[in-house]
């Protein structure tokens, strides 16, 4: 397994747009996404390319490049460039088999840490396979993408069992938790709020920036809340007096102490869970 630390708001920054990669870098961001897919023109291509060969190693954040997707004119090129680079990582959209992940050493004889995108029905569908890649350290949800693909509306319910898919099977896997992917809204911010709440209750690991006044929403979204704390410090106090209780109601038993152990280890690392 490749080392990797997983991030809870990465945000993309398109390749073309070099002026911007340290502007995101000095952001509160915990990962820059320097993308070559979707927000680069097929003109801009090999521009942005050259942009990120350039000012990538500069950086002073966890670098994630966003390839091309495979069978696409521009995906061996793009591996090329990336071999390029030292200690960054690789998002490969449109993953559909494993061996679209294995592609990647082939071509670069190189270990990069991958975070597979799931954006259509057949890449779902094959996620346990993907899941065991090697190099693989993550997966993230492509849900634009993948609503497309089904033909369903771009919202929490019709998406809610594919977003459940990609928690559990990563879990079972022993992969990092996913991330959740784009809120397009820009201008609510209860949108954001909604839906980075949404996808922490699940069980994603993070999700997926495009603006830097999304990322402070998104980290709240994935670290626990004051409430959560005090209950996890008070369950803990319990249980270590060797008393059987109830804290609000509820029993002390050996999964709630876990939860709460967990509940403070994550308040630690920024992460949630209650």
């Amino acid at each position: 397994m490749v080392n990797f630390i997983s991030p809870v708001a990465p945000l993309f920054v398109p390749g073309s747009r070099p002026e911007r990669f340290h502007k995101a870098d000095a952001s509160t961001a915990d990962a820059v996404i320097l993308d070559l897919e979707d927000a680069v023109a097929p003109a801009d291509k090999d521009r942005a390319r050259d942009a990120i060969l350039a000012h990538a190693s500069g950086l002073k954040s966890l670098v994630i490049v966003r390839i091309n997707a495979p069978g696409t004119n521009w995906n061996e090129a793009d591996l090329d460039a990336v071999n390029r680079l030292e200690k960054v990582s690789i998002m490969l959209p449109k993953a559909e088999r494993s061996e679209d992940i294995a592609n990647i050493a082939k071509r670069t004889r190189r270990h990069f840490p991958v975070i597979a995108q799931v954006e259509s029905a057949i890449g779902l569908a094959h996620l346990p396979e993907i899941l065991c890649a090697e190099n693989l350290v993550m997966v993230a949800f492509g849900s634009l993408d993948f609503s497309l693909d089904l033909g369903c509306a771009h919202e929490r319910l019709p998406l809610l069992a594919a977003r459940s898919e990609l928690v559990w099977r990563s879990r079972a896997a022993r992969r990092l938790p996913p991330l959740d992917g784009v809120t397009t809204n820009l201008e609510n911010p209860t949108v954001m709020e909604d839906d980075a709440s949404h996808a922490a209750e699940l069980g994603f690991g993070g999700k997926l920036a495009i603006h830097p006044k999304q990322i402070e929403t998104i980290v709240k979204a994935f670290r626990p809340s004051e409430k959560a704390i005090v209950w996890a410090r008070n369950t803990l106090g319990a249980a270590s007096s060797g008393e059987a209780l109830r804290i609000d109601g509820e029993m002390v038993d050996r999964p709630v102490i876990e939860r709460a152990r967990k509940i403070l280890s994550y308040s630690e690392a920024g992460r949630r869970d209650g």
